[in-house]
């Protein structure tokens, strides 16, 4: 039990004896209560002054000390001397509240037992203000405490968000690293291949070398009388060599990789290619943006100087062009003249057109486009074996046309129809005499219809590839490169394929 609680109790059992007792024992028992609240007074004051020595129900203390108060100026100062006590209550803080009416100064001035109670009052009075003073500092602790709280919930919030912003780092890198490796997957059946076809190589050169020996042999042996049989031989050992190395650039689609971004320029609509005839040393890149409304071509010598947007030539073109799928072949642009189904070559080289040409019933200016429109069409493209246009017309129902055409003369040179909606397609492109057609133009488009015109059919297929800016306008295929190049929302991109190989040679036919 605390000190101030026996205080208080001793005052409390002190009360009750004096207002019980007789008029002769209260005069003898008042003098200690006095003594006792005096005592209670000056320990409470000198002692416990911090909040941290006030007893948690302090409120209840103050009580005691105010019923004390009031008890002592009823007992002591009656009504008769001029002194009038009207209540003791305790407010809500848990301070005393005493109200007396006090006589003239006059009639009490020298009076003991009021010079008492002036005291009394006044360490009443300096014991309530250093209760406020106590009430004040109480609070701004607490809202000290309050601050701290709050700074120590934020830090604990920053922690936590810098732990899982170091997870979200680390599982974004491991997911970059498995993209790496998944697109380095698909070379490895291309590699096996290529061992393959190197293994042949390999001994046509063996075949070579031994007949170039039997050669030096005879000649030696002989002199020149064999010679015109052994140089034959040699010319049918080349063209088989050459035969099967020209085999080697067809195939069959397996898959599609990539896409590797180029550049960002340009609209969402537009079309970029390179010559897939041109020799080895010259990479001149050819910028035509937009689908419609424009006769501006943008020539850069090197994919670098594309890159660089290092402009070497532009040219005018005497039309405006409609779509995106436009090619150079051989040193010409082939494209679609704005509203018509007319074909044009147009020569770099001397700024002229060459040849245009209508192609017959083929729908043009958006009756007949591919899925994102654009009046998208009739499609130019090349291959290994030539040049190629792919339409639509009322005579096929609205469904895929490809014709075959003379790359000097623009004439049709043969058509093939098929039973695949023109509408349907979101972009083709042709490889070794067969046409692919994507399902879309959108994100999870793939590569869904093959048609052969090598055997005049058909097949639904399932290649996935990586629409990564979620519309494509143009895709077309370079055989030299072996690449797709395509304009994807503005962004120039380039994709790789994966073909698969037959080899035949004479043995097997």
């Amino acid at each position: 039990m605390s000190v101030l609680s026996c205080f208080s109790r001793l005052l409390l059992v002190n009360q009750y004896f004096i207002i019980n007792s007789k008029a002769s024992v209260r005069r003898i028992v008042l003098p200690y209560f006095i003594y006792s609240l005096s005592v209670f007074l000056h320990f409470l004051l000198s002692t416990c002054w911090s909040p941290a020595c006030l007893p948690l129900n302090s409120s209840s203390y103050a009580h005691t000390l105010c019923v004390s108060l009031y008890f002592v100026v009823s007992i002591t100062i009656g009504p008769k001397e001029g002194w009038q006590v009207y209540s003791s209550a305790q407010d809500a803080d848990g301070r005393c509240i005493c109200t007396v009416v006090a006589p003239e100064q006059s009639l009490c001035s020298r009076d003991a037992k009021s010079r008492q109670l002036r005291q009394l009052l006044e360490k009443v009075q300096n014991m309530s203000q250093s209760i406020e003073v106590l009430n004040l500092r109480t609070q701004r602790d607490f809202q000290y405490v309050m601050k701290m709280e709050n700074q120590m919930k934020g830090l604990r919030t920053k922690f936590r968000q810098i732990e899982d912003d170091r997870k979200s780092v680390m599982a974004r890198n491991f997911q970059e690293l498995k993209d790496k490796m998944d697109e380095l997957k698909p070379l490895i059946p291309v590699l096996e291949q290529y061992k393959m076809d190197a293994a042949l190589i390999s001994q046509f050169k063996e075949e070579i070398r031994n007949l170039s020996a039997v050669l030096t042999g005879i000649q030696e042996e002989l002199g020149a009388y064999d010679y015109d049989e052994l140089y034959q031989r040699v010319l049918r050992l080349d063209s088989r060599l050459r035969s099967c190395m020209g085999k080697l650039t067809c195939g069959k689609l397996m898959k599609i990789t990539g896409p590797v971004t180029i550049k960002t320029s340009g609209t969402r609509f537009g079309a970029w290619m390179t010559d897939p005839l041109a020799s080895t040393r010259n990479n001149r890149v050819w910028y035509m943006d937009s689908y419609t409304n424009s006769k501006i071509v943008r020539e850069y010598k090197t994919m670098e100087d594309f890159v660089a947007g290092v402009v070497s030539r532009t040219y005018s073109l005497p039309f405006k062009w409609e779509g995106t799928n436009h090619i150079v072949y051989n040193g010409s642009l082939y494209y679609n003249k704005y509203q018509s189904n007319i074909i044009v070559k147009y020569s770099f080289e001397t700024g002229s057109v060459l040849a245009q040409r209508a192609l017959e019933f083929a729908g043009f200016h958006n009756m007949y486009p591919y899925t994102w429109g654009g009046y998208s069409d009739i499609d130019v493209m090349a291959d290994e074996l030539g040049m190629w246009v792919v339409y639509a017309t009322n005579q096929n129902a609205g469904n895929v046309v490809i014709s075959q055409i003379d790359p000097d003369t623009l004439q049709v040179l043969k058509t093939w129809t098929t039973e695949y909606s023109k509408r349907n397609a979101g972009e083709s492109f042709m490889i070794c005499g067969t046409l692919y057609i994507t399902n879309s133009h959108l994100s999870g488009a793939k590569v869904y219809y093959a048609y052969s015109t090598k055997t005049s059919s058909y097949e639904y297929i399932d290649i996935p590839f990586h629409n990564q800016y979620f519309h494509i306008s143009m895709l077309d295929y370079n055989a030299r490169e072996r690449a797709l190049y395509a304009w994807n929302n503005g962004h120039q991109v380039i994709f790789n394929v994966t073909l698969f190989h037959v080899i035949k040679t004479e043995d097997d036919s």
